[in-house]
């Protein structure tokens, strides 16, 4: 009796020391810091040892020369996306550590591959939904590690740095594409093409009730049956966390900083951002929010449960989210003929209850200024809500864009986003839209390591020369919205405005004022451009005292003038008839 005993004793043991192993270091942490690069990729690869669930493949290799990891959890095993999506499964992408000191999902990520597979805890889920997680994204920022890098944040005791070794801000970075780091990413996203995305941060901002808050595109830039998808989504993860004690609030953007009873801002995220270039691949894309006040155990929580319900939704919904995605990337390769949305504006609002503080102004001993100094004390707010969105800007979807070849670091992107080209077999003569621009001014000081551009631009018709080898951009793909938000003008987003075509502005040919002035004096004898040059100096006082200016305006008039000064170089065949066969 007395071995059976000490037999019983020793597996008790044994089975308690087996429970701790599994426990990540943020648990033993008592749940105060989240492990650093080589202490997360080990306990990752305990997991792949452990299961056959799981594969960890590598996505990228930082600028620094880590391996960035794709962690694949699969319980069919088969790992491979085309196998997946042919089996009428759904994917989800769980990215972590774009602002690597905002880390949250990390840990929660872990916790939850380890309840699933190790504890057996919601594996259901499994039997429709794969989970791509990404602990790092930004693997180099994440090892910049210090206990002051987010002074507004509450734990954990040290984390990472928000941009990558090279200073890019990865969440600014989705069409431009600047970063090695996005360069690969993108290559991932395309091969793979998951169903759902979740990118998971930290706030800042104002002081309230909830752990967790969110923004999410429902509107223009999703196909109607993806649209439709998501608001169900959104509706039953609201329900559900509130179950879970955790009441989630949209997104926390203030209209007015310093009072919050002006309401919340919401609206479309511009395509630079994940979840905006998610929207435009037609996929539902929810920007997880935590609260920086809240104890580092809280949000990593919250995160936990955003992500656990969100898959439950996912699994029980999947053929309709699969449907629903599938028939908007069909109708995403059909743009041709119509007029696509590219820029918006928030114009009504709608009523939200919003679990605030008190909050009281204090005199500033800094800035000499009122500061808003948040209370303990809760406050019920009935706040407006500005979520109802405008098109400010669209574009007419043309066949195909017609891109010179010489624009190499455009083609690149381009194929950065898993564009198609074909290229012309010869030269040829073609009737195309094209863009003229005028009033060209940069920003003063640089914004994610480029000067943007903004101009005023007039859209014209025109015969057009182009050469064999030029690349011919057909729209009749399921990237039709990225290729029109990269490539038109008037996007925001769009490759000139992050200044790839700043040359195209510049004047690259001048006149000797004896030439010029001769070249006045015979234009000066018409008396259409006698009287346009008179009402440019009567009503332009900078450009009456600038000689060089009235010289120019003479020269931009005659047949010396460069054509390709202030013109795009990119063009529209809005019809397939218009391209050569």
């Amino acid at each position: 009796m007395r071995i059976w005993i000490l037999f019983l004793l020793s597996l008790g043991a044994c089975q308690k020391r087996t429970d701790a192993d599994w426990r990540t270091d943020y648990e033993k942490s008592n749940f105060l810091e989240t492990p650093r690069y080589e202490k997360t990729m080990e306990y990752l690869r305990r997991l792949e040892d452990a299961s056959p669930w799981v594969k960890i493949k590598y996505f990228s290799t930082s600028t620094q020369g880590r391996k960035n990891p794709l962690v694949i959890v699969d319980k069919r095993r088969q790992f491979k996306p085309r196998e997946i999506h042919e089996d009428g499964r759904v994917i989800i992408l769980v990215q972590a550590g774009i602002h690597a000191g905002e880390i949250d999902g990390k840990d929660a990520g872990m916790m939850l591959i380890r309840d699933m597979l190790i504890n057996h805890k919601n594996e259901d889920i499994l039997d429709n939904v794969v989970l791509l997680f990404m602990p790092f994204f930004n693997v180099d920022g994440h090892e910049r590690f210090g206990a002051f890098n987010r002074i507004n944040q509450n734990g954990p005791k040290e984390m990472g740095w928000r941009v990558t070794s090279q200073n890019y801000n990865l969440n600014r970075d989705y069409m431009k594409a600047d970063a090695p780091e996005m360069r690969d990413w993108l290559q991932k996203f395309h091969v793979w093409k998951p169903d759902l995305f979740i990118d998971c941060h930290v706030t800042d901002g104002a002081d309230y009730s909830y752990v967790v808050t969110y923004a999410i595109d429902e509107t223009y830039n999703l196909t109607p049956d993806v649209q439709s998808w998501t608001k169900r989504y959104v509706v039953a993860l609201n329900d559900s966390m509130r179950q879970a004690g955790f009441p989630m609030s949209p997104y926390v953007n203030l209209v007015n900083d310093k009072n919050i009873r002006d309401g919340l801002s919401g609206g479309v995220a511009q395509p630079r951002y994940s979840t905006g270039y998610l929207t435009l691949n037609n996929r539902p894309a929810l920007l997880l929010e935590t609260h920086m006040f809240k104890d580092y155990k809280s949000r990593v929580e919250g995160t936990y449960q955003t992500i656990l319900h969100t898959m439950r939704f996912m699994s029980d919904n999947a053929s309709s989210l699969r449907d629903a995605v599938l028939k908007g990337d069909l109708e995403n390769s059909h743009l041709t003929g119509k007029n696509i949305p590219v820029d918006f504006a928030t114009d009504s609002a709608t009523a939200l209850k919003f679990d605030g503080y008190k909050f009281h102004y204090e005199k500033s001993v800094a800035s000499d200024d009122s500061i808003v100094v948040w209370e303990k004390g809760e406050q019920v707010y009935d706040l407006k809500y500005y979520d109802q969105v405008h098109t400010t800007s669209a574009a007419d979807a043309p066949y195909a864009y017609i891109i010179p070849q010489q624009w190499t670091s455009v083609i690149d992107v381009l194929k950065a986003h898993d564009v198609k080209m074909k290229r012309l077999k010869k030269n040829a003569t073609l009737s195309v839209h094209s863009f003229q621009f005028s009033n060209a001014k940069w920003a003063s000081t640089p914004f994610e390591g480029r000067l943007m551009v903004s101009f005023d631009s007039k859209e014209t018709r025109e015969e057009r020369e182009f050469i064999a080898g030029d690349y011919v951009v057909a729209m009749n793909q399921s990237v039709g919205k990225i290729i029109l938000n990269l490539l038109e003008p008037n996007a925001p987003d769009a490759l000139i405005r992050w200044g790839f075509f700043n040359t195209i502005f510049e004047q690259k040919e001048y006149g000797e004022a004896y030439k010029l002035e001769e070249l006045a004096r015979s234009m000066l004898k018409d008396s259409t451009i006698k009287r346009e040059f008179e009402n440019q100096l009567k009503n332009d006082k900078a450009f009456a005292s600038n000689s060089f200016a009235r010289f120019n305006w003479f020269y931009q008039r005659s047949p010396y003038w460069d054509q390709n000064v202030n013109r795009y170089p990119i063009a529209k065949i809005m019809t397939k008839e218009g391209l050569p066969k």
